[in-house]
């Protein structure tokens, strides 16, 4: 082939897909327009706290389930967190196999016991399964599990795409839904027979609960705390997390992809030469619910992720007795690669701290696709 040729050969190649992506990112909408949610009728929130009642037991005994490959940061530690420091219910973590529990995007835990050995203990299973966004959808010691609890009368609450999970193992057939606003068409694609619920940030229906995106564990984990304590118990514990409601109002049209959040997103992985590794040390006591969020939000900007280091490789215990395992020996890092200004806040204003300092950082397109992702409502935008 001529030199003139292998050139424009190598041209084509080059260009194609530029403009193959320029035409996919014009073809998404610009942002949509943000509109105050409409609150949610009382009656509805009445039977969804009466769906939310123990099954079983007066202090009720609650499983928060894990792959041990890849479970979602935020699914797992915040309703954890949430749910011990309430103490209105025994919360055990399990996992699928011995071995640490890899989170994604960050961060490494130990479980309290594999899916069998809380079985040998608890042959009459728990009240309340916890379903994170998980690496699979259809793991088959998931699926086999989630269907025995179900069988034995266990609600089943599945957070952002943990949604995924419970529809795979046939729990959401014939129910109204919600899930992540990424994951939405795959849900529903999955199961014709699925309602999906919008403008719902969680569902309830006949003993199965879903969520949005995964900021929406924190109102699901205070509405099961008001439906298992009652309202004043909710209301103290929204105190402590920084809320001041946590109804099901949510604008679902807020939250889609859009040509400013692909644009930021590509950018953003193409500038490998600009991104960052920032650490958070651990040590015991910290609040588990402020880190998954920090640690969160600061591993999904495209620029930058987070690990966690320590004086030595042993776990450390959180103020609710989750079990972290560092990723790095180390008694310091950089400064300027250390999230700063969370540490003494409560969760929520955690979350708002972080997104102002990857705004800051980063530019406030980036906050804006984090917090997207996060589907989290930012002051000003309604729910």
């Amino acid at each position: 082939m001529p030199m003139r040729n292998l050139i424009w050969a190598g041209l084509a190649l080059v260009i194609l897909p530029v403009v193959a992506i320029g035409l996919w990112l014009a073809a998404l909408p610009a942002l949509p327009a943000a509109f105050p949610p409409t609150p949610v009728p009382q009656a509805e929130t009445d039977a969804m706290l009466a769906a939310l009642k123990p099954p079983k037991r007066a202090r009720p005994l609650i499983a928060v389930v894990s792959l041990n490959n890849a479970t979602e940061t935020t699914d797992y530690l915040m309703p954890t967190g949430i749910l011990r420091r309430a103490d209105i219910a025994d919360v055990v973590t399990l996992s699928t196999e011995p071995g640490p529990v890899k989170l994604y995007p960050a961060l490494t835990v130990e479980a309290d016991a594999t899916l069998a050995a809380f079985d040998a203990r608890h042959p009459e299973g728990p009240d309340f399964v916890i379903v994170p966004a998980m690496s699979r959808d259809d793991d088959p010691a998931i699926m086999a599990w989630l269907h025995k609890q179900a069988e034995h009368g266990a609600v089943i609450i599945a957070v952002c795409a943990g949604a995924k999970v419970a529809a795979a193992a046939g729990l959401l057939d014939g129910r109204r839904a919600t899930t992540h606003w990424y994951y939405l068409k795959a849900l529903l694609g999955s199961r014709s027979t699925i309602r999906y619920a919008a403008d719902r940030r969680m569902v309830v229906d006949r003993g199965v609960a879903t969520t949005t995106g995964i900021t929406a564990s924190m109102p699901m984990m205070l509405t099961l705390v008001e439906a298992i304590a009652g309202r004043d118990k909710a209301e103290a514990l929204a105190r402590d997390l920084g809320l001041d409601r946590w109804d099901a109002r949510h604008d679902s049209g807020a939250f889609r992809l859009t040509r400013p959040f692909a644009a930021t997103v590509l950018g953003n992985r193409l500038a490998v030469w600009r991104h960052d590794r920032f650490g958070i040390a651990v040590e015991p006591g910290l609040d588990e619910v402020s880190l998954a969020l920090v640690a969160d939000a600061w591993s999904r900007t495209y620029r930058s992720r987070v690990e966690l280091f320590a004086t030595s490789m042993g776990a450390v215990t959180t103020r609710s007795g989750v079990r972290l395992l560092p990723d790095r020996v180390t008694a310091a890092w950089p400064s300027e690669r250390l999230p700063h200004g969370w540490t003494s806040k409560r969760p929520a204003e955690a979350l708002d701290a972080a997104l102002r300092n990857i705004g800051a950082r980063y530019g406030q397109a980036t906050a804006n696709i984090v917090a997207m992702q996060l589907e989290y409502p930012q002051p000003g935008e309604g729910s």
